[in-house]
């Protein structure tokens, strides 16, 4: 494998920490390309990879040549968002179209939540319309084999072929252990996750018994979500001075961040973005290479914002907790924003978004339209002429009016959901234009249930914010807007009632 890169001036990329914030507008080709063919898709899902993460995003050092690359090839989203704020929800929500609590995704799976038969995907409508489809890395939508092996698997929503892990790589991402294929466990594959799951793809793809056919790859990495173990050649390239004076410069959304007793942490999480850069180099390398370039739509995003800092404090004589040691490495940024993972603030869910269709789309180009992870299944649909399922809500819209210079039409606000496990941050947000609404549940009762308390809970206070003017969200203008306010109040409250008593009950998911 190659783990090589070019090694360029740190200070080249050297940008404000809110640098992204303002961007020109969108500027696109006059119309499409007219095609008989209908393109293939390729989804590049990373793990908690932050707004601020990458060099195109205004990070200061970060060596990502590659992806950078690439959005000049294509168009950069500055307002792209997760359809969720951790990692199971979002995934529901990039198969499904829908809103995670909609399906019951809520938090993570178990006590039996998980991607349920019902819910139909991306992969089996485009399955049905004559895609091939292939899925490869992180799946977190319900067990692949044991205690709940009755849950659906990859295949069985819509995949041909898979090479899937169920969660995390903890055990680390080098020579991972617990990969199964196609429903058999394959055993220890020798290389690092971001790359087997890369080689798998390409593999598949050249041995397609018909090339002539369309295809939907699904590529979900584990980089760069904790733990960080790149190649030491990726980690070393960071532990240099000049990184160690302007990482002391990153903003972490308001989130308090130890920068003393274990900072020097943060040349493995900039060299597992640099790995996860080159893998994601290779992919192109290998599209390019087999002359599938130009009918082929790439969507590169992340599941959620940056891993927040562990509020654990070290205690004399006793050993430090191995999930505290693992996400003492996650040193990701939501750059401008306020608040990271699980948070409803822009930090949580705002995150990369990189698109490019040579011939469709200008390279080059950057928007300022907002783009959700609901978005990709009726976008990928539109274009492969797939018809969405007309039995259940579909949250996400079609963003291909945007490849025209074109608004996108959205008959249901985008909006984010965490249930009120942490403290801190409201538990849901909903956007309109310039404006996001933010509401706060009513206190849970202390022998409540979370599955009781996520079916009962009613919205009682809220904020709102300006993001056009206020990206960091630091003035609530509740009390200066309050004709806004009580129109956003009653459209969030009616929105929140019907998914509310669209989400399923899980039976075992009884926590209090």
């Amino acid at each position: 494998m190659n783990h090589r890169f070019s090694r360029r001036n740190f200070l080249k990329n050297i940008a404000a920490a809110g640098a992204a914030a303002s961007l020109p507008g969108a500027v696109f080709l006059s119309g499409c390309r007219k095609t008989s063919r209908r393109p293939n898709f390729l989804v590049f899902l990373a793990d908690d990879l932050g707004y601020g993460d990458l060099a195109c995003y205004g990070h200061p050092f970060m060596q990502t040549p590659h992806l950078d690359r690439f959005a000049e090839e294509g168009m950069r989203f500055s307002d792209c968002h997760s359809g969720g704020t951790v990692c199971a929800p979002s995934r529901a929500s990039l198969l499904t179209g829908r809103n995670p609590y909609r399906v019951g995704l809520y938090y993570l799976t178990g006590g039996g939540a998980h991607l349920r038969r019902r819910e139909t995907t991306v992969a089996a409508l485009l399955k049905d319309a004559g895609y091939d489809t292939c899925f490869v890395g992180k799946w977190h939508l319900g067990d692949l084999e044991g205690s709940d092996a009755d849950h659906p698997t990859p295949g069985d929503h819509g995949f041909d072929h898979w090479l899937a892990t169920e969660l995390n790589a903890f055990e680390g991402p080098e020579n991972p252990t617990t990969f199964i294929r196609n429903g058999k466990p394959v055993g220890e594959m020798k290389g690092w996750y971001c790359d087997i799951i890369v080689e798998e793809a390409m593999s598949w793809l050249k041995s397609r018994q018909d090339p002539d056919k369309p295809f939907f790859i699904l590529v979900c990495s584990h980089e760069p979500h904790v733990p960080c173990e790149p190649p030491s050649e990726y980690s070393s390239a960071y532990d240099t001075p000049e990184v160690n004076r302007l990482a002391k410069t990153i903003p972490y959304g308001g989130v308090e961040r130890d920068r003393s007793s274990y900072f020097d942490n943060k040349k493995y999480y900039y060299g597992t973005v640099t790995q996860l850069d080159n893998a994601f180099g290779n992919l192109m390398a290998g599209i390019d290479g087999e002359g599938l370039r130009d009918n082929t739509l790439v969507w590169f995003t992340s599941d959620n914002g940056p891993e927040r800092p562990p509020g654990y404090k070290d205690k004399p004589g006793e050993e430090t907790p191995d999930w505290v040691k693992r996400i003492r490495r996650g040193f990701g940024t939501p750059g401008p924003l306020r608040g990271m993972k699980r948070y409803t603030y822009e930090g949580g869910h705002r995150i990369p978004g990189i698109i490019r269709w040579p011939g469709h789309i200008k390279p080059g180009s950057e928007t300022n339209a907002l783009v959700n992870g609901t978005d990709i299944l009726p976008t990928l649909c539109d274009l492969g002429r797939a018809a969405l399922p007309k039995d259940r809500t579909i949250d996400g819209a079609s963003i291909v009016p945007l490849f025209k210079d074109k608004d996108v039409q959205r008959d249901i606000p985008a909006f984010w959901m965490f249930p009120a496990r942490y403290s801190g941050f409201p538990h849901m947000a909903m956007r309109e234009g310039d404006y996001v609404i933010l509401g706060w549940f009513a206190a849970k009762g202390a022998d409540q249930t979370w599955m009781d308390f996520i079916k009962t809970a009613e919205l009682e206070a809220f904020e709102l914010y300006n993001l056009k003017k206020d990206l960091d969200q630091s003035e609530d203008l509740a009390d200066k807007k309050p004709a806004l306010l009580a129109d956003l109040k009653a459209k969030m409250k009616a929105l929140w009632a019907q998914v509310q008593a669209e989400g399923p009950v899980w039976e075992n998911w009884n926590r209090k």
